[in-house]
């Protein structure tokens, strides 16, 4: 078992014993401290019926009730009951307007009287909570009837926009269809694009809805001059060209949007807004602004991790986001393992290393990275020390193609199933990366593909030899909300020049297991084997993994998974040991990405083997 632990908690974690929090985030447990701010706290007892018999209204009905989500918080006073109950049927309403149940009705009391007919300032027993009754009536879903778009907007298909005569007419579906078409138009260079009409009739005679939407696109502007507030530590002249908004070029919502994240993603910022004119420059060109507030500089962390099988590990690292005022990185780190369970220090796992990142290196879309590793890893496998430096190049083709070279030189000695070795390997390593995924922690559609390719030269044998290594991973999402995602994962990989795999370095051959592999199986586990039954390390592999994850609450998710992998001597698998691990997980939403924890077996276990894995992360397993 595997288990590790890198959090900042919350000081409530130390002021209340009975609540638990992880970054802010209240994870069981019950947080009073509200109770203690609110002057004359009222609590209340809620109860929401309705007759709608669709479980989607249902849950979307409880989702938007305030009153139900709150109903262990106090409201101020015996207004706040009143206020809180007026605010609640507002938001069932719209609840019951998004689903097109534009007859729906909503009656809310308090203490056994209609809101509508309390007083301005009532007041209710307190000898218990206040008794609160919300009664939903659904009504009928209205239908489409006809749809008119009138002005920049004429002439376009009502299906484009889930509006065709008989769709359900819900009112999220009609606020989208006018927002969609601003966009469109502002997609024609149109900065500003905007909706003359919107408007909604209800027959309810027929249960049907009648649309008009008008837009006008105004006319066609390219970017302006771009300027920046909130700057301080970081150089204005760097955010305006690592953005990429220049004067002259075409107007795009998509570009702008880019730019902002583009510049999030530097992590120098804690925001960024990027804030249009409202009218056009005498030379017709649209004026911007960015604005940016900037975070802390420096950081600094440490982490911890426990293994029953590799005894304690801690780990620390200091990092500056802002060396030179354009974004560049330097990060320090260093990591002990293996404590208490290593029997002299030369069996500690070490490591240590630095690396700088220079973002708009020598163009906007490059980045600079060098870096120098030195290291003692010692799994079951093998023991080795290595050191090893590089120094890159990323470049960004587009918003989804990002291309990686680098120069690397490594020295490595080993202690393995071959003896002991050393090892000096220059290295040219040329990555490719394609990233269409709907979100990076947690997609729900997409994919992400990976290749690379690893030409080295192995120096004290005189051996060349190349890696070639890929993957590709692909999800899709059903049902509403996409709440059950199907997710799948293929990698394989190739030493060519590998025939005697004693002349490669131990952590340059393959190995699988564990949980960024096959789960079920111990680290590195999975390998060929010689007659004295010690891991060699393969020349080829292929592992699979295939994931259903079910969202069954807003929170909580189950995901059953099966992982399947193979590891040969030769340059081909010939699949003839095949391993595989079966396992379910659960997945807790949070805003920085889903809490991961796995359990697998595997189906074929090792003599001797790992029996079970269980691992935690941050993220989806992929």
């Amino acid at each position: 078992m595997v288990v590790a632990v890198a959090t900042a908690f919350s000081p409530a974690l130390v002021a209340d014993a009975f609540a638990f929090k992880i970054f802010g985030i209240n994870i069981f447990g019950k947080d009073d401290t509200a109770a203690d701010q609110v002057p004359d706290p009222v609590r209340y007892d809620v109860t929401l019926t309705t007759d709608a018999v669709d479980p989607d209204l249902k849950e979307a009905l409880e989702n938007s009730s305030r009153l139900v989500a709150d109903k262990e918080r106090p409201v101020s006073g015996d207004l706040g009951v009143v206020v809180k109950a007026r605010d609640d049927r507002e938001r069932l309403i719209a609840a019951l307007y998004e689903k097109a149940r534009y007859g729906g009705v909503v009656t809310i009391t308090v203490d056994g009287r209609n809101i509508d007919d309390l007083p301005p300032n009532p007041t209710f027993s307190r000898k218990g909570p206040v008794p609160v009754t919300v009664n939903v009536a659904a009504g009928p879903v209205f239908k489409v009837r006809e749809v008119q778009f009138g002005g920049d907007a004429a002439n376009r298909n009502p299906a484009d926009y889930d509006l065709a005569p008989g769709d359900t007419a819900g009112s999220l579906t009609i606020i989208k269809a006018g927002d969609k078409i601003v966009e469109q138009l502002k997609s024609e260079g149109r900065p500003l694009a905007k909706l003359t009409t919107r408007k909604v009739v209800a027959d309810h005679r027929t249960d049907t809805v009648d649309v008009v939407v008008a837009a006008e696109g105004g006319p066609i502007a390219p970017v302006g001059t771009v300027g920046v507030s909130g700057a301080k530590a970081v150089r204005p002249d760097f955010i305006e060209r690592y953005s990429r908004l220049n004067k002259g070029d075409r107007y795009s919502p998509e570009a702008l949007r880019k730019a902002g994240e583009r510049l999030r993603a530097l992590g120098v910022f804690s925001s960024v807004t990027i804030h249009e004119a409202e009218e056009l420059a005498g030379d017709g060109s649209l004026p911007m602004t960015i604005e940016v507030s900037e975070g802390k500089q420096r950081y600094l962390g440490i982490g911890a991790q426990y293994s029953t099988i590799d005894g304690f590990g801690v780990n620390g690292y200091w990092g500056h986001r802002n060396l030179f005022g354009a974004a560049e990185g330097l990060r320090i780190e260093g990591a002990v393992g293996r404590l208490g369970d290593a029997t002299s220090i030369g069996d500690l796992d070490f490591s240590a290393g630095v690396t700088f990142t220079k973002p708009g290196a020598f163009v906007p879309s490059a980045t600079l990275i060098a870096s120098i590793l030195a290291k003692t890893d010692n799994p079951d496998a093998y023991n080795a020390k290595l050191v090893t430096a590089s120094l890159g190049i990323a470049y960004e083709l587009n918003d989804l193609d990002t291309i990686t070279g680098s120069g690397q030189v490594s020295w490595e000695k080993d202690d393995d199933a071959f003896g002991n070795n050393s090892y000096l390997t220059f290295s040219l390593p040329l990555q490719y990366d394609r990233d269409a995924r709907d979100n990076k922690l947690d997609p729900t559609e997409g994919y992400r593909a990976m290749a690379r390719v690893t030409p080295s030269y192995e120096a004290y044998n005189g051996t060349f030899f190349s890696g070639f290594e890929g993957f590709v991973a692909g999800y899709h999402g059903f049902g509403a909300e996409d709440r059950i995602v199907l997710a799948g994962k293929v990698s394989a990989g190739v030493l060519l020049g590998a025939d005697n795999l004693e002349n490669i370095p131990a952590t340059r051959r393959f190995f699988a297991g564990g949980g960024g592999s096959v789960r079920g199986y111990g680290y590195q586990e999975i390998s060929p084997y010689n007659a004295a039954n010690e891991a060699t390390g393969g020349a080829s592999y292929m592992t699979a993994s295939l994931e259903t994850r079910v969202r069954v609450t807003e929170k909580i998710g189950v995901v059953p998974f099966i992982d399947v992998g193979a590891v040969a001597a030769d340059v081909a698998p010939d699949f003839s040991d095949i391993r595989t691990g079966v396992g379910i997980g659960i997945r807790y939403a949070t805003p920085f990405g889903p809490l991961r924890l796995d359990f697998a077996v595997p189906l074929n276990k090792y003599e001797g083997g790992a029996d079970y894995g269980i691992y935690a992360g941050i993220g989806q397993s992929f």
